[in-house]
């Protein structure tokens, strides 16, 4: 018998696992492009299943195969968290993108994972609601549930844990399993979707959710302040001292925003709601506690919801207590003065969640200049309560760096991951502590 070319087999056994792939998704499977790449990892196939039952059988081919699998929707945020130890399949669902269920009367939406974030927005608002993410993003479902990425009124309407009350998916092994319901009060179940919420997709394939909903408020002001003098030093504790004021006071913002540039002014934002009469009051009561240079205006800053990316380069998230935002600007200052980098600060700092983003004064940033700001900024967190993550960075810069940090309860997580995926198939290495 003849010498067996090992290479032959290889592309005989590919052809059968895209064979079976095809199967799986009524032929919606392909070879997989440079474009498919999951943070500079290149996949070998990409499929597209239509339905949680199409997603069961893609998992029980990778469980068959022991291929490992990351989750797609828009792709809007596949360079969150850390890069994959390897991609064998993206799996996507951006066919499975219907409103199976909108009960108007119950506030209550049943949405296909791969569903647009503002195709949703746009459906629900017929019926005078809407899903209480802000703003309206193209963003997936289920990457919104994956990521966590909730955005400004998280101050009013809660986290998208808190705004999720079902969910399906699908387990490692192909397994459907389901937890919540549609009913806001069932506690059936209820935690699993809190431990999908933010996981990255390393735990489950989001194939279906329910939310509860929130009416479409019928007014809407914004009220912005200039914190800082475009040509004055920064002053933290002024901007603290404001935000501090807002939170005790009687507005009742929907959200509470700061966007403070590496250079010229910071500026604060309120978000009121409601009645007509009750936001026009409220907006006047903003404008007086905001200051002289105080302005109201029905339309969101241009700024609104988006992450400060400058460049392209560096994204951190920081989380700070409330009362520690001073502690925090103040450390930022610091960290990027010792390094030589510039940061933008935008979020949500009556929430204490804020976003970073990190770029070098005179060019790409260096990646040992960006580990010693991370790492100043570390050390320094217990002065302001909070964590600091590398949300997004080019690849070379994660090679050496930990872009998770010191995470509490990481056993307890490890325990979690082996229960739901104890082969490692789902996204490995992207969560936190390699998971």
């Amino acid at each position: 018998m003849g010498d067996v070319d090992l290479e032959d087999l290889s592309i005989l056994e590919s052809l059968s696992i895209l064979e079976s792939l095809s199967a799986a998704t009524e032929g919606h499977a392909v070879a997989a492009t440079e474009a498919d790449a999951v943070d500079r990892m290149p996949a070998r196939w990409v499929a597209q299943p239509a339905s949680t039952e199409q997603t069961a059988a893609v998992m029980r081919v990778a469980a068959d195969h022991d291929l490992a699998v990351v989750v797609r929707g828009a792709g809007t945020k596949l360079r969150w968290g850390a890069g994959p130890e390897r991609v064998d399949l993206v799996l996507d669902t951006t066919r499975m993108d219907t409103v199976v269920e909108h009960a108007a009367g119950d506030l209550i939406v049943v949405v296909g994972a791969g569903r647009r974030l503002d195709d949703l927005q746009a459906d629900l608002a017929g019926s005078g609601q809407w899903l209480g993410v802000d703003p309206a993003r193209r963003g997936t479902v289920g990457g919104l549930i994956a990521t966590a990425a909730t955005g400004p009124t998280r101050l009013l309407h809660g986290p998208v844990r808190d705004l999720l009350i079902g969910v399906t998916f699908v387990r490692a092994d192909g397994v459907v399993a389901h937890s919540g319901g549609k009913v806001v009060k069932n506690v059936a179940g209820y935690d699993v979707g809190k431990l999908l919420t933010g996981s990255l997709g390393t735990l489950g394939v989001i194939t279906q959710a329910a939310f509860r909903l929130h009416p479409l408020p019928e007014a809407r002001s914004w009220v912005s302040a200039l914190v800082t003098h475009p040509d004055a030093s920064r002053v933290p504790i002024n901007i603290h001292a404001l935000v501090q004021q807002v939170v005790h006071s009687q507005l009742v913002p929907t959200a509470v925003e700061l966007d403070r540039p590496a250079t010229g002014g910071a500026t604060l934002c309120l978000l009121l709601e409601g009645i007509p009469p009750g936001v026009e009051r409220r907006t006047t009561e903003a404008l007086d506690l905001m200051g002289d240079g105080a302005v109201a205006s029905d339309l969101a800053p241009h700024w609104w919801g988006a992450e400060p990316m400058v460049g392209g380069e560096v994204l951190l998230k920081v989380t700070h207590e409330i009362a520690g935002l001073a502690h925090l600007l103040t450390a930022l200052d610091d960290a990027c003065a010792e390094t030589g980098l510039t940061a933008h600060l935008r979020g949500s700092v009556a929430v204490g969640a804020v976003t970073v983003g990190l770029a070098g004064q005179d060019g790409p940033i260096d990646a040992d200049a960006l580990a010693r700001c991370v790492a100043g900024l570390r050390q320094r967190a217990p002065s302001f309560g909070g964590t600091v993550v590398v949300l997004e960075a080019p690849g070379d810069l994660k090679n050496d760096l930990d872009v998770w940090g010191p995470v509490g309860g990481l056993e307890l997580m490890r325990a979690v991951k082996r229960q739901f995926d104890p082969e490692r198939r789902l996204a490995p290495g992207r969560f936190v502590g390699g998971m």
